[in-house]
């Protein structure tokens, strides 16, 4: 073949997956669909979303950023419902209570605080399309002022759990960019 036939066809071949990395990119992600939530808590564990956490005996101040703090509970076991998880940090942005973010692992954990969540928040969503099972698995209820967002990791038995107050949440963002 000669060279410049060569490279036409390594230069069509770049152009096609080039194209295709950016289609990749701009394809939206698929959606998630959030349950309407049936019982808003306005916060986590009787703390309502912008209260001050400093002056709360049953915490312990960890990372201090430009706007953001987090906090640990002083006493475990931690749990959810009845799930024991691994980290529940309850987070601050300008001294306003608007985070938790919960870390686990193992499958019955999963099942567990999955079944809790329904409990209190309301039954997903179980329409043809929605996903509930495969690698990744990911769920949300949202009520009036509080977003809750479930994502499990089947490879590795992971679960993260973000309960977050709707209107201080955009804060966290924006102080990032700041």
């Amino acid at each position: 073949m000669p060279d410049h036939r060569l490279l036409h066809t390594r230069l069509a071949a770049l152009g096609f997956a080039v194209g295709l990395l950016w289609s990749l990119v701009l394809l939206p992600p698929p959606a998630v669909h959030a349950v309407p939530m049936v019982n808003d808590p306005k916060g986590f564990n009787g703390i309502l979303w912008g209260a001050r956490l400093d002056d709360r005996p049953e915490l312990s101040l960890i990372n201090t950023a430009r706007r953001i703090k987090e906090y640990d509970l002083r006493k475990g076991p931690l749990t959810l419902g009845k799930a024991a998880v691994e980290m529940m940090r309850l987070s601050t942005v300008d001294d306003k209570f608007a985070r938790v973010t919960i870390h686990y692992r193992g499958q019955s954990t999963h099942a567990q605080i999955l079944a809790h969540l329904q409990a209190q928040y309301g039954p997903l969503d179980r329409t043809p399309g929605q996903t509930m099972r495969g690698f990744n698995q990911q769920f949300n209820w949202r009520g009036a002022d509080t977003d809750i967002n479930m994502t499990y990791e089947a490879v590795g038995e992971r679960g993260f759990l973000f309960i977050e107050s709707i209107l201080l949440a955009p804060s966290f963002t924006e102080s990032i960019h700041e």
